[in-house]
């Protein structure tokens, strides 16, 4: 991408909207176009192609999602896939029609069946079943990596998809019922060491293994592979590293500085024993993540104290 390029980041206000467009700025590129949703609504046709007529983005990004963690997923079953399908749909097939010179699209790791092998490879992709609590926002993430493909099959588009791992990072979510796992320990250690809570107790064993990407570096890895990479099979990113839930929550305790007992809860259930992807196809390529689990924890701590916390 030239520096001078028009660059579309749809959803730039996520977490890992904000940081594509953060990485950009800082390396040097001028000439970004940036809508929030209430600028320009995303499921609708009209205003999609309206825009892509006029603003005729040269590269896009496509970050913007309907995202939540489990309850949401499973409760608003029928939103999570309408609105990923149609937000998709439009902006790939605009990007298609006003002659787009490449698209970049965000999946997610919750493509690959519940039971695949570890760690993930790319062609597990539709190999089995998939976990059900997510399984419409999986299903329209699938639905993007194939429209990625058909484009590029019938009209030689240089499409790409990249399905990141687990992400976090400054602009997270850290709401008490909808967080994701490690946004979760770093607000409830955060509470409980205010609140001078002897303990913390954890959901299940401990003993799952998960594996962190900080979401910045991700973002580099994004425009890393929108400068060299241009294959039809979609690609993994994440660290190729993971740690039990236990050492994670080890590890934000003491980022929090909380001094209190972790306790867990066996009652509760595990979830999926491991889930680790495959990144040695990313690494081949001669791009690797430089943000320790430690550090992205440490900025992504600074940013809840700075922000979310003191909204609540």
């Amino acid at each position: 991408m030239d520096k001078h390029a028009t660059v579309y980041v749809a959803g730039h206000r996520g977490m890992v909207g904000s940081a594509i467009r953060r990485y950009l700025e800082q390396a040097g590129y001028n000439n970004l176009l940036l809508r929030t949703s209430a600028e320009l609504d995303l499921r609708n046709q009209r205003a999609v192609a309206d825009f892509f007529a006029s603003e005729r983005p040269e590269y896009v990004f496509l970050a913007a999602a309907k995202v939540g963690g489990i309850l949401a997923n499973n409760t608003y079953r029928a939103d999570f896939i309408y609105e990923n399908l149609i937000m998709e749909t439009n902006v790939i097939h605009a990007a298609h029609q006003y002659d787009v010179k490449k698209l970049l699209f965000l999946g997610s790791s919750c493509i690959y069946p519940k039971m695949a092998p570890q760690p993930l490879k790319e062609e597990y992709l539709l190999t089995g079943p998939l976990e059900s609590t997510n399984e419409p926002y999986a299903i329209a993430k699938i639905a993007g990596i194939k429209l990625c493909e058909a484009y590029r099959d019938q009209y030689s588009k240089d499409f790409i998809s990249v399905m990141p791992t687990n992400l976090y990072g400054i602009g997270d979510n850290y709401h008490p019922e909808n967080s994701h796992v490690l946004p979760a320990l770093i607000r409830r250690f955060h509470e409980a060491k205010e609140a001078h809570q002897s303990s913390v107790t954890i959901w299940g064993s401990g003993t799952p293994k998960r594996e962190f990407l900080y979401a910045d570096d991700l973002a580099e890895a994004c425009v890393y592979l929108m400068n060299y990479y241009s294959e039809r099979e979609l690609i993994n990113v994440g660290t190729g590293e993971d740690l039990t839930i236990k050492d994670l929550a080890e590890l934000v305790k003491d980022v929090v500085n909380y001094s209190g007992k972790l306790m867990f809860d066996t009652s509760k259930p595990d979830g999926t024993p491991r889930k680790l992807m495959d990144v040695s196809k990313l690494h081949n390529l001669g791009w690797k993540h430089s943000t320790s689990l430690e550090k992205g924890i440490s900025k992504a701590y600074q940013d809840f104290l700075q922000h979310t916390y003191v909204e609540r």
